[in-house]
Formats: C-alpha cells, sequence, structure tokens
C-alpha cells in the first residue's frame, strides 16, 4: 500500500514552505520516522519524517514552493527492507574505496552524480575531471557546466576564482530572506522610528569577567558573556520604563509585565531572533545557558516557530562583526531594540584626567509613537547605569539605598 506523505501544518501565519533539500533519493529506503527532507518556512528550517517504513517514490522536487497539504512524496509501505544495506557506521569506517561494498560504491557514485546537472555529470565523465577541483555555483551546491569549464580551463588554479570575471548569477530568494525583507520595509514604513545613543564605560564588567570566569565555567557549564550583563540590565530598566516593553495594537497600547527578550542571531539562511522567555526571573547563568542553547540551534536550523515566536524586546550584538555604530531597526511589532557594538580602547577624561578605557557605544531604535524622547533616553542611561556598577544588577538599585529604603 502506498501512503501520501504531505507538507504538515507548521504554524497558523504559515501558508507555503520550500523544499529544501531531500536526505533520501528516489527508490530509497526510509524507516519509519526517519527524516527524509529539510522544508523551510518563512520563519524556520523543519524535517519531514516518514510517516511508515517503506520505499519513497519523490514528487515534490528541490527548491520547489509547497503550499501546506501539498504532495511531498509517497511511501511504499510492502516494499521489502533491502538486506544488503551497509550500515551508517560500516560506511564511515570504509575509508579504501577497494574494499568498500559494491552498493556503498554505487550510492558513493550516485550521491556524486546528484550533485552535478546531467551535462556537467557528461563533462566530468568525459574529461574524467576531478570534482575535487570544480567550485559549484548552482542552486542548493549544484555543478553547473560553467564551472566544469572554468576547472578545464584553469588546471591548478584556485577554483571559483575568475581574474576580471562579469558573471551574474541569479539564486532565488529564501522564504526567510523574503521575510526579513518585507519586515525589514514594513518596520521602517509604519514606525516613526529614532534612535537615540550612549556609551557604557565596560571596565567593571571586563574586569569581573577576567576574576570570575574560571569559576564561572567550572561551577555552571558555561562562559560568562556579556550578553547575560546586558539581558539583565535591559530587564531592570524595562521594569523602570514599561512603555519601551510595550506594543501599539490598533488603538491601545499593551504593556508586559514580563520580559521577554529576543537575541538577534546571525543564522546560515539569515538573521534569526529566538527569544529568551521570563528573562527578569533567570540568574546570569540561565541566562548565559539560554543564549548558548538558542544560538547552536540556529546555527544548525534547529529553532522551533515556538522559539522565535514572541518577545517583548530585542537585543543585538553587531560588536562581534568589528561594528563600532549602527542604527538597528525595530523588530516589529515590538517597540525598541538595543544595540551593542564593539568594545574599543578610547581616552576618556576621568576627575579631569586623561584615561584609557574600554568603550562600547549603545544605540536604542525606538517607536516614537509610543516611546517619549524622555523615556528612551532615560532607559537607555538606565542600562548604561547598570553596566557600569554591575553590584546594582543583584538589586536593581545600590545597595546602601536598599537598605535605607530611599
Amino acid at each position: 500500500m502506498a501512503i501520501d506523505i504531505k507538507v504538515p501544518t507548521v504554524g497558523e501565519s504559515i501558508s507555503e514552505v520550500t523544499l529544501v533539500k531531500w536526505l533520501k533519493k528516489d527508490g530509497d529506503y526510509a524507516n519509519r520516522d526517519e527524516v527524509i527532507a529539510e522544508l523551510e518556512s518563512e520563519k524556520a528550517t523543519f524535517e519531514l519524517n516518514a510517516e511508515q517504513a517503506g520505499t519513497i517514490k519523490i514528487i515534490a522536487k528541490e527548491g520547489d514552493t509547497l503550499k501546506i497539504g501539498d504532495l511531498v512524496c509517497s511511501i511504499d509501505t510492502d516494499a521489502v527492507k533491502p538486506e544488503t544495506a551497509v550500515p551508517a557506521e560500516t560506511a564511515k569506517a570504509t575509508t579504501n574505496p577497494a574494499e568498500a561494498p559494491k552498493s556503498e560504491i554505487a550510492n558513493l557514485k550516485s550521491e556524486t552524480e546528484t550533485k552535478a546537472t546531467p551535462v556537467a555529470a557528461a563533462i566530468i565523465a568525459d574529461k574524467k575531471v576531478d570534482v575535487k577541483t570544480v567550485t559549484a555555483t548552482g542552486s542548493n551546491g549544484k555543478i553547473v557546466k560553467q564551472d566544469v569549464l572554468e576547472a578545464l580551463n584553469n588546471p591548478g588554479r584556485k577554483p571559483g576564482i575568475t581574474m576580471f570575471g562579469r558573471n551574474d548569477r541569479p539564486e532565488k530568494m529564501s522564504n526567510l530572506r523574503r521575510t526579513i525583507s518585507r519586515r525589514l520595509v514594513e518596520a521602517k514604513n509604519t514606525t516613526a522610528m529614532l534612535t537615540t545613543f550612549n556609551e557604557v564605560d565596560m571596565s567593571a564588567i571586563i574586569e569581573i569577567r577576567t576574576k570570575y570566569k574560571d569559576k564561572f565555567k567550572e561551577g555552571h557549564g558555561v562562559n560568562l558573556g556579556f550578553m547575560s550583563f546586558f539581558t539583565k540590565a535591559c530587564t531592570y530598566a524595562l521594569m523602570e520604563w514599561p512603555s519601551v516593553n510595550a506594543y501599539i495594537d490598533g488603538e491601545n497600547i499593551i504593556y508586559h509585565d514580563y520580559c521577554d527578550i529576543s537575541i538577534a542571531v546571525s543564522a546560515p539562511k539569515g538573521l534569526v531572533v529566538p527569544v529568551i522567555r521570563n528573562a527578569e526571573s533567570l540568574s546570569m547563568a540561565a541566562i548565559e545557558k539560554k543564549v548558548v542553547e538558542l544560538a547552536t540551534k540556529a546555527k544548525d536550523n534547529k529553532l522551533t516557530i515556538e522559539e522565535m515566536t514572541g518577545g517583548t524586546f530585542t537585543i543585538t550584538n553587531g560588536g562581534i562583526f568589528g561594528s563600532m555604530m549602527s542604527t538597528p531597526i525595530i523588530n516589529i511589532p515590538q517597540s525598541a531594540i538595543l544595540g551593542m557594538h564593539n568594545i574599543l580602547q578610547r581616552p576618556m577624561a576621568v576627575n579631569g584626567q586623561v584615561v584609557i578605557k574600554p568603550m562600547m557605544y549603545l544605540a536604542l531604535s525606538y517607536d516614537h509613537r509610543i516611546i517619549d524622547g524622555r523615556e528612551s533616553v532615560s532607559f537607555l542611561v538606565r542600562v548604561k547605569e547598570l553596566l557600569e556598577n554591575p553590584a546594582l544588577l543583584l538589586f536593581g538599585k545600590d545597595p546602601v539605598k536598599s537598605l535605607l529604603e530611599l
């Protein structure tokens, strides 16, 4: 009996996906629940599993845009599992092609052929071209005819480097990239966005990290980074200035009594913003662990839609790429975003003396429809105060003033 495998429902607002990659070939046998393909929606990449064991008949092709419920493939559940299948462990352990089983050699050959277009594959076979010398420029890593001709015309030269080349290479935008483009334009066109700047002396935080990083790693199993300090500081400031943590919904302003902090992460397929839920109630170690977890999932394209949904305020760190100053764009429907930048040693005037300090510029972009200038500036000044005096992060204010109830 053949069963149909269709595009599953992946979210209320998602109506179509792109078939990014087949992990099985037509006619391959798949076990039940085995991953057979990767699909990409406008928000995330997710896996398609075999609902039953059997032989796969591929219907949709890589790069196809599919609607929810569209047919992706069918599985013949009456097919008998091949007895000659080589276990994955054996395939990995085999290094000498001469010693490899025939089925494995056939699989390797088939795998090589699927990386090139038919014309390119024919030239490779005819001219006996080493595919390692060819740089693929086609979609999804495919080797096209021009790639092979380039390798033949430039033997010994590093593939992919063409002096004075004038080639144009169209490539279809992914669902994620299209969504990013649409949301960025929407944010610019629908918000009264302004940016206010300040700078923070990072000496105290750097001193704490230097002094306690080893004990922190030993005690919590995670590195002590800057993000936990910034997240903690923002949660205190957001509670004091609730409009920065709110958003406009029609004629209403929706305020939040919690801080779900979105962390902008650069993933292989584009910028994503996974959310740290209830960051205001998390410890420094818990924040760092969550940052590592979400960043790792983003790198591996394993983030779920739930992990990227919501968020009341966003933090983005352009400093890891060397940015000194920027005006980050609001992550709608949120009303504000904090931009971190790189830390530079700069001369600063301290008590009438010139002192070299590790300084970072901060940028707060905000929607002026809901956040006034006084609130935006006060919020950023509060973040600066908390970062320059990390002891305040324990109570949110000066311990002595807390003791005196001032």
